[in-house]
């Protein structure tokens, strides 16, 4: 990896950079698109690629580790493990980073969760960025002993832990209400330098504190464009009165994209048509202060999602920076 690995990662300045999601890997009907359940392996290998050649700053797989029966109509039970997924994917790419979106770390002890994801900076050559979340399924706590309740200090506290044990001690310390640790060396330590970026995910009031006062980075969720001013204010005023120095990378989700005219029936939230278009409404996030946009592509097949993707990153792309 290139120096960027040398200092918490930030999209360059001035710049608004392009993620996504990964297909696939998650499968609820709220957003899954309908080739997906019979997708599988190879169709995530190819937008991996694909993201990489195209110039996406990130790929993101999601945490789930059951679901239950009562949600499985609308969550589905397919959620691919984050760790598993990304670590598979770095190694058939080079640039693009890994984005855990979002790992519910409430879930494991901070060593736990330092370990894994350690060792998938370290094979990717540096490429980690750690998203945390508080989770919002309640019997996935219970099932592994830990109270759903009080899930939002368990995420602050572990975030802090992990900032500890991902940082660049081969025998860190810290020490909490719920966890502690000294004397316990783990390698390999991560590539990057003094750790990996941290980027909290969340819109809630918690969530977005948190961020502010814990996060490298910010990853909204269900926030409409018209909101997110507001939010953005928010985040950056708790920040300045937490005394927290460090700039924040500020994400946002965008709306549903399809580059071209679709000829086919893409849902009336999508924002499609020629490339100037999409590039000039995408435009509209960097200027209220989003640093990177999480964008989601319609499509009917895996092909048609990497040709979308290949013309999103040659046609929109070098047009949303002006």
């Amino acid at each position: 990896m290139d120096s960027a690995c040398e200092a918490v990662w930030r999209p360059e300045a001035g710049r608004l950079a392009y993620g996504m999601q990964l297909p696939v890997q998650a499968q609820s009907p709220l957003f899954a698109e309908s080739w997906e359940p019979g997708a599988g392996p190879g169709d995530l290998l190819a937008v991996a690629r694909a993201a990489d050649r195209y110039g996406f700053a990130y790929i993101a797989c999601c945490e789930h580790i059951a679901i239950p029966r009562r949600l499985a109509e609308a969550m589905s039970t397919v959620w691919y493990d984050p760790v598993a997924t990304l670590a598979h994917l770095a190694a058939v790419t080079e640039r693009v980073r890994l984005l855990s979106h979002v790992a519910v770390v409430g879930l494991k002890h901070p060593l736990v969760t330092a370990k894994q994801y350690a060792t998938l900076d370290r094979l990717s050559g540096g490429r980690l960025i750690l998203g945390v979340g508080a989770g919002h399924v309640r019997e996935e706590f219970d099932a592994l002993g830990v109270d759903f309740a009080r899930r939002g200090a368990v995420v602050d506290e572990v975030v802090d832990a992990l900032k500890a044990a991902l940082g660049p001690e081969e025998f860190p310390a810290f020490a909490g209400e719920r966890f502690g640790f000294e004397g316990l060396g783990q390698a390999p330590r991560p590539v990057q330098a003094p750790r990996p970026p941290i980027w909290v995910g969340g819109s809630s009031p918690a969530a977005v504190r948190r961020a502010a006062v814990r996060g490298d980075g910010w990853l909204p969720q269900g926030d409409r464009r018209a909101e997110l001013p507001a939010q953005i204010g928010k985040l950056h005023a708790l920040r300045e009165a937490a005394g927290v120095a460090e700039p924040v990378v500020v994400g946002a989700i965008a709306e549903p994209l399809y580059v071209g005219e679709p000829g086919w029936e893409v849902g009336r939230r999508t924002l499609s048509g020629a490339p100037e278009r999409i590039a000039e409404s995408l435009r509209e996030y960097g200027a209220m202060g989003v640093h990177q946009i999480q964008v989601r592509f319609r499509s009917r097949s895996g092909d048609e999602l990497t040709d979308q993707m290949a013309a999103f990153g040659t046609a929109v792309a070098p047009l949303l920076n002006g």
